[in-house]
């Protein structure tokens, strides 16, 4: 039995300000560095450990993961990052309020473009200066998106995945991957082989370790989040109500 242990960076100080943030590079929140933290010690009270780290090259997810390696004392592994792994691309939505969003376009287009399979937000300019070709940590790589869809970052992740994951877990290795809200349910989706609909609304909460066990075809046999379900449920319905115009109770 092979397992792979997924984590979703902890909140950052968008997720806090409810902005799309996309592949802007913002950090953690004072609550995000806890949740960090608190991953670690989840992982290390239930004997987790680790061969290999993998992450994007957004400082969210780094941090996170560099937290965890600390609460767990394996700051000394190996750790592989690629732009892959980053968020899902929101183009011309990055930076906005999630919710002045919705006021202004309507939940059912903000849905859409959050959470729509192939449908992508509009795209940023060329000349942008948040476009990735003027990022200094993607020079040389070629094809770097201006806005994505669902499907976009599934094939990203998908080419990822199979170029350098499946060579670790048929090796044995134990593997965290430490990554984003929309690279992780790209990985959700073919694990699970949920449909567009389904992974449409699915959502991961922040700081809380998602467990795959995996036969030795990488086929998935169960999967858990490492929390009890009062706190897995309330996590995972804040994430669900952040872009809704609609007053939350």
């Amino acid at each position: 039995m092979k397992e792979l242990v997924l984590v979703r960076h902890g909140q950052s100080t968008w997720n806090l300000e409810n902005r799309f943030t996309g592949w802007v590079d913002v950090d953690l929140s004072e609550r995000g560095l806890r949740e960090a933290r608190d991953a670690g010690q989840t992982l290390l009270a239930k004997g987790y450990r680790f061969d290999l780290a993998m992450t994007s090259l957004l400082k969210r997810s780094i941090r996170t993961l560099w937290l965890i390696l600390e609460e767990m004392d394996q700051m000394y592994l190996p750790v592989k990052t690629d732009w892959r792994l980053n968020e899902r691309h929101y183009g011309a939505l990055q930076g906005l309020d999630k919710k002045e969003t919705a006021l202004r376009h309507g939940d059912e287009q903000v849905l859409k473009w959050r959470r729509g399979y192939a449908i992508r937000p509009p795209a940023l300019e060329a000349g942008d200066p948040q476009h990735p070709a003027h990022d200094p940590k993607y020079a040389g790589i070629a094809g770097l998106p201006d806005t994505e869809s669902l499907a976009d970052t599934l094939e990203r992740v998908t080419n990822w995945w199979d170029e350098q994951l499946v060579p670790e877990l048929e090796a044995g290795r134990k593997v965290l991957v430490v990554a984003h809200g929309n690279s992780l349910r790209a990985m959700v989706k073919f694990l699970q082989g949920m449909s567009e609909d389904e992974i449409m609304q699915y959502n991961i909460p922040t700081g809380i370790p998602l467990v795959y066990r995996l036969d030795d075809a990488l086929q998935v046999v169960d999967h858990e989040y490492l929390a009890d379900e009062a706190a897995l449920s309330a996590a995972v319905s804040e994430v669900r109500n952040q872009a809704s115009s609609e007053p939350q109770a």
